[in-house]
Formats: C-alpha cells, sequence, structure tokens
C-alpha cells in the first residue's frame, strides 16, 4: 500500500453508536454513517454512551502511533456532570485519583480539569434525563491516557457521576463545526498536524 492509499476520516460519533464496524444485535454502528474501506478501522474508541470525534483510518502507523501509552497524546472532553463540582473535586481531578482498571487500582496521571460554561452542542437523542431538584454542572477534562471508561470513573471517585460525555478534541483536531453523525475525509497532513507531532 502507498501513501497515497492512506484514507483518514474524523468522525463525530453520535451517543448509542458502537465504536466497529461489525454489528452486534440491534445496535447502530459506524457502518450505518457510510461506506468505508474495509480496511478502515477506528483509531481506539469511544463507549457506546460517549459522544465526539473518532479516527478512522487505513494508516497502521499512525494507528500505532495514536494508541501508543508512551506518547500520551491529548485528549479532551466536554463532562456534564451530576451535581455542581466544586475546587476539591477539580483538583483532585488534575492532581490523579484512583480508579479501577481490571481487577486493579490504578492512580490516573496529571489532568487538566477546569469548570465549563454549558458548551454549544447538539442536543442528544435521548437527552438526558433531567431531575429539577438535582443541579448538574460541566466541566472541560483533557487526559494524555484513555483507559476504559477512564472520565466516568474519575468522575464518579471525586463524587460527582457523569451524566453526558463528549470527546471534543483529539490533539489539535477538534469537533467544533461538526453535527452529530458527521464524516470528514481529512489529508494525511491534516491529522499530523493536528496530533500535535511528527509521526
Amino acid at each position: 500500500m502507498t501513501t497515497n492509499s492512506y484514507r483518514y476520516f474524523l468522525v463525530y460519533k453520535p451517543f448509542g453508536m458502537l465504536s466497529q464496524f461489525s454489528r452486534m444485535g440491534d445496535d447502530p454502528v459506524l457502518a450505518d454513517l457510510g461506506a468505508f474501506a474495509s480496511d478502515v478501522y477506528p483509531v481506539g474508541r469511544l463507549d457506546k454512551d460517549s459522544e465526539g470525534l473518532l479516527i478512522l483510518t487505513n494508516d497502521k502507523r499512525l494507528n500505532s502511533y495514536l494508541l501508543d501509552p508512551v506518547k500520551g497524546h491529548k485528549r479532551k472532553y466536554w463532562v456534564q456532570v451530576e451535581g455542581e463540582i466544586d475546587e476539591v473535586a477539580l483538583s483532585k481531578l488534575k492532581a490523579g485519583v484512583r480508579i479501577k482498571v481490571g481487577k486493579d487500582f490504578y492512580l490516573t496521571k496529571a489532568a487538566s480539569a477546569i469548570p465549563l460554561d454549558e458548551p454549544e452542542l447538539p442536543p442528544r437523542n435521548p437527552p438526558i434525563r433531567f431531575r429539577k431538584n438535582i443541579p448538574t454542572s460541566w466541566i472541560e477534562l483533557e487526559l494524555s491516557e484513555g483507559k476504559n471508561r477512564q472520565v466516568r470513573k474519575m468522575t464518579a471517585a471525586v463524587g460527582f457521576p457523569t451524566l453526558r460525555l463528549v470527546r471534543c478534541a483529539i490533539g489539535r483536531l477538534k469537533i467544533d463545526g461538526m453535527s452529530i453523525g458527521e464524516v470528514r475525509e481529512l489529508m494525511a497532513r491534516d491529522i499530523i498536524s493536528g496530533i500535535n507531532q511528527g509521526i
């Protein structure tokens, strides 16, 4: 395969969709977003109940680079949590919290965690269940690692369960201006510059 045959896609994965092409039951999958070549796969994943940016490619070198934990590329999330999050909780998220990964406990790496006004996002389908007596708040969380359901485990560990989770950026690649379910094809140079470092 030559570099000219590499394909790169930026996808806004909807809530409720599996980050895969093969079907499991009635859940929607990435194939429902359009026709992709059989050798194109997602780089990493987002859980079924999470939304936002995914990179799809047939460039195995890029796949290996982005999934290499040593590289620590940045991933940014907008997170709606239950309750009015406070500075104590934010400080804990920044410093690192203990979460369960498999059978063991893991101390998350230092992160960026800041309060956020509600971002302009397309409505989620189905919407978050509104409870009149329980307020919600938003934070922007930036990680350099990606353990299974890490963001949800982190906010729960500091007492603020996640209600809505949107990955808004991977490096300098952003969700800005995209609609839910949108697919954008990018050039290799756009991907490489977007993840902040050459490969």
